[in-house]
């Protein structure tokens, strides 16, 4: 009942405020044309990313955006397929004859609007590392968001099996890591290994990805990056249209299929989409992993307005995810087995029931999204409600531990219009969550309530060829913790924890011409501990481990510098980035040999403690398109990690990466975006471990290919693909691998399970239009 209580407020307050913020309305014109021989592009895609307004040329490369605001600057930015993507800053008020020019080229443009940082701006004038993940991209074989994220230099990901990932940012992850959905924060355990971020892979067109600290926009929490995800652009006035994607893959049988409509009548806006996903247990170079299927459902929708006054989008999720889990037990030949010794059928390893133990994983989450038309700028106003329920369930449908975190978020932001390349930002936000045990049989945290409030500061200064950022933040956050006595024995002491700092960043680019780009950037950033890594105490689930925390803890506090050069010519694009972290009192979870039984098991002891730490490295990417038809990708990626209070390497930290895809790309007459890639990913091996509770890994290389196409039936477009992943089915252990050996048992530090086998995925994605 609450929950449909506050969708009847949001729904209210929505339809208010389409009057509260009315202003005049403003139509704009304009045509966009090739800029080689000035013919019309039709089907060209115009989109204004502040106002979520989207617009598609006609057969004469024209446009027509309608209700727009009578006044202000906005960036509109301009796609078409084989063309360089075209940006602009138009002021409304004076709105010129708008013609965009498109560039053609064979290259994949790097000059792409970024939304994640303070201010939308080209990638040019943001100097944030940042990459941008398109919706080819993300459709190309993957278990999970996380799994095709990592493609991008400087990010990795801590996987259990294939049905678990959770980002990696420079070596930093878990609440280090701020992704962001529907404008709110993702609140859902992130301190936890054995489970992923709770968002339907296929709910989002575009990612982008910022690495480095971001904790200025976003709070404490954002030290090592920001994963962004944008939902899919409102469909042009007047149109329904919507989205098939199917998928098959060989290893584990996963099937996931998703369907999306959307539409648009008068700047009223709406978007459903349903997603569900199945597979049986993956399968190795070396045989089946026992009980490692998942399913997964996932429901979302949006309604909305995008008036002349801004935009108020209403968003509502679902995500509920069932996933397997063994507790590795060997024969005397070194096979899996039953509880009870007996060997596993090859009919339970496909069998899509899920037995004992597994987890039960749900997300619900309601956000409202706006952005006011307000004076002489634009004020932007996120409110989100979550609720995150993690039960494992150990032998039967009664959950044996049961968190439940209830999180509340606002977030405003007012934005100045640009005067004289001046943009001001100032902004305030606040969150509130509170974190229950529902079971009665196991514990790791206590029940607790946490609180946080920021406020920021920050201007942004362009000029012809340079960009200066600079801004400062304080926040503040309070932690509270229950007392909790089982069998008269307390296990849980009750505790408070304030801490408040302030941050600081700087950031600078500099365009040397139209090809070569330089961006710097400093800053100091701080995390607060949280409840789990101050307050555990008890078997951690799925990590084989006995947690116990340290109510003493202060906050990290990091000083980050780094650089990048960027150059996009018309055969080549290339950049190189290299970045130093230095973190004070960075708070990691350790095993020094003692162990302790547990409900007659014995698990290895981690106690959370402090050390100073720093991590530097560097990241690369190069594309040559020596013809139109050739596509040769390479990119590096490397992070060193030094616990500096002990003289020895910080622990699981991801091994260095190389990754080359030559891709050639045929005209068939037919088709279109025919391609057949051939790739080769490597990781270097790692050594640099902490001996005294982590196992180093071997390097490995894996063979990778695919095969694809659009096909025109009539007029609807039909894309295929084929792709195989580890052909030669290599066997290897990545290094963050939580199924690697010494990470499953204390017993036996050599067990370890390998990374998935050969995998071919077969792919299905059907556009279409209901209604224009």
């Amino acid at each position: 009942m609450k929950k449909l209580q506050l969708i009847r407020l949001m729904i209210i307050y929505t339809l208010i405020s389409s009057t509260a913020f009315a202003t005049a309305l403003k139509d704009i014109t304009g045509k966009v044309i090739d800029a080689s021989n000035n013919q019309a592009l039709a089907g060209a895609t115009i989109y204004i990313p502040d106002l979520k307004v989207t617009a598609v040329t006609n057969n004469d490369g024209e446009f027509t955006i309608n209700n727009l605001p009578s006044k202000g600057s906005y960036l509109m930015e301009v796609h078409y397929i084989g063309y360089k993507t075209a940006t602009q800053i138009v002021n409304f008020a004076t709105p010129p004859n708008i013609t965009f020019a498109l560039q053609p080229t064979a290259i994949e443009t790097r000059e792409v609007v970024i939304t994640g940082s303070m201010i939308s701006s080209t990638s040019k004038r943001n100097s944030a590392s940042s990459t941008v993940i398109g919706k080819d991209q993300l459709l190309a074989p993957s278990t999970n968001l996380i799994d095709a994220l990592t493609r991008i230099p400087g990010v990795s990901q801590i996987t259990t099996g294939p049905s678990i990932s959770k980002p990696v940012i420079r070596g930093l992850g878990y609440n280090r890591i701020v992704t962001l959905d529907d404008g709110i924060k993702q609140q859902g355990q992130q301190w936890g290994d054995e489970h992923g971020i709770e968002i339907d892979q296929f709910k989002s067109d575009r990612v982008e990805v910022l690495r480095g600290a971001a904790s200025l926009i976003y709070g404490s929490d954002a030290l090592g990056g920001v994963i962004n995800l944008l939902e899919p652009s409102t469909a042009p006035d007047g149109q329904v249209k919507g989205e098939l994607i199917t998928n098959y893959s060989t290893n584990n049988g996963l099937t996931a299929n998703s369907l999306m409509l959307t539409g648009n009548e008068n700047g009223f806006v709406w978007r459903a989409r349903g997603t569900y996903k199945n597979a049986y247990s993956f399968k190795t170079p070396t045989g089946y992993f026992p009980n490692s299927g998942f399913n997964e459902t996932d429901l979302s929708g949006m309604v909305g307005l995008n008036k002349s006054w801004g935009y108020s989008h209403l968003n509502v999720s679902s995500f509920r995810n069932n996933i397997g889990f063994y507790d590795p037990s060997l024969d005397a030949n070194g096979n899996f087995v039953k509880e009870d010794g007996d060997p596993f059928l090859n009919s339970e390893f496909k069998s899509r029931s899920l037995e004992y133990p597994r987890q039960d994983i749900r997300h619900f989450k309601i956000a409202l999204n706006n952005n006011f038309i307000l004076g002489n700028g634009n004020l932007k106003a996120d409110f989100g409600y979550q609720q995150n329920q993690r039960r494992e369930l150990e032998d039967g449908p009664s959950p044996s531990l049961f968190f439940d975190l209830k999180t509340y978020n606002g977030d405003l932001k007012y934005y100045l219009h640009e005067m004289d390349g001046w943009q001001p930002v100032f902004g305030v936000s606040a969150d509130a969550g509170r974190s229950q045990n529902k079971a009665d049989d196991e514990f790791l945290i206590p029940n607790y309530n946490t609180y946080g409030i920021g406020a920021f500061a920050y201007v942004k200064k362009n000029w012809e060829s340079n960009t200066l950022s600079i801004g400062a933040r304080y926040d503040y956050r309070k932690n509270n913790g229950k007392q909790l006595f089982v069998d008269d024995e307390e296990r849980f002491a009750p505790f408070q924890n304030k801490f408040s700092n302030v941050s600081g960043a700087l950031g600078f680019t500099h365009q040397f011409n139209e090809e070569l780009n330089f961006k710097a950037n400093a800053g100091s950033a701080f995390r607060a501990p949280n409840p789990a890594e101050l307050a555990s105490n008890g078997v951690h689930e799925g990590t084989f481990r006995y947690e116990i925390g340290n109510p003493n803890l202060s906050p990290e506090r990091s000083y980050q510098v780094d650089a990048a050069l960027e150059y996009e010519g018309k055969i080549i694009s290339a950049s190189a980035s290299v970045y130093n972290n230095y973190i004070h009192n960075f708070i990691y979870a350790s095993n020094n040999g003692e162990t302790t039984i547990s409900e007659g098991n014995q698990y290895r002891v981690y106690r959370y403690g402090q050390v100073n730490a720093n991590l530097y490295g560097a990241e690369a990417s190069l594309t040559i398109h020596p013809v139109s038809f050739i596509h040769f990708e390479n990119t590096f990626g490397y992070v060193h990690a030094h616990n500096n209070s002990l003289d020895r390497p910080l622990a699981f930290i991801p091994a260095g990466t190389l990754r080359n895809e030559l891709r050639f790309e045929p005209k068939f007459k037919g088709t279109n975006d025919a391609y057949l890639s051939v790739g080769i990913n490597s990781a270097f091996k790692q050594t640099r471990v902490d001996n005294t509770f982590e196992t180093p890994t071997s390097g490995y290389t894996l063979l990778n290919a695919g095969i694809g196409a659009t096909f025109n039936l009539g007029k609807q477009p039909v894309k295929l693909s084929v792709s195989g992943n580890n052909l030669l089915n290599q066997k290897y252990y990545d290094a963050l691998s939580r199924y690697k050996p010494g990470r499953l048992s204390s017993e036996d530090p050599n067990l370890g399970v390998y990374n998935t086998g050969r995998n071919i995925t077969f792919g299905l994605y059907v556009p279409f239009i209901v209604a224009k």
